[in-house]
């Protein structure tokens, strides 16, 4: 596969980011041999943050995955550090690093 994969996580009105606390990105890794991008979203976020999650929608063409939160707290042994890892709400995101067809999803889910 070889490509980067980029986990889109929305729990609670909020999206999970990784990364500086005034922005950050989405988690995001590169896919192993065989692996889907589906499976691949799901490794990273869990490699990345210790949240359970299940990869379930790509978005066509981003090479991003929408993914549904399977666990409410994170599991010990995650790569980055509690700092690096934020749940910011929707609305909050203007100044995260997201690729256009990620952000029109998330206008989609931001409560009203």
């Amino acid at each position: 596969m070889g490509n980067v994969v980029q986990a889109v996580v929305v729990y609670d009105g909020r999206l999970l980011l990784v990364g500086q606390a005034d922005g950050g990105e989405l988690p995001s890794g590169t896919g192993q041999p065989a692996e889907t991008a589906e499976a691949t979203a799901a490794r990273v976020v869990y490699e990345l943050t210790g949240y359970l999650v299940d990869g379930s929608a790509p978005l066509d063409g981003t090479g991003a995955v929408v993914c549904q939160l399977l666990s409410e707290e994170p599991s010990e042994g995650a790569r980055l550090a509690s700092g690096q890892i934020h749940w910011a709400p929707i609305e909050q995101t203007a100044r995260a690093d997201l690729a256009p067809a990620v952000r029109a999803y998330l206008e989609g889910h931001t409560p009203v």
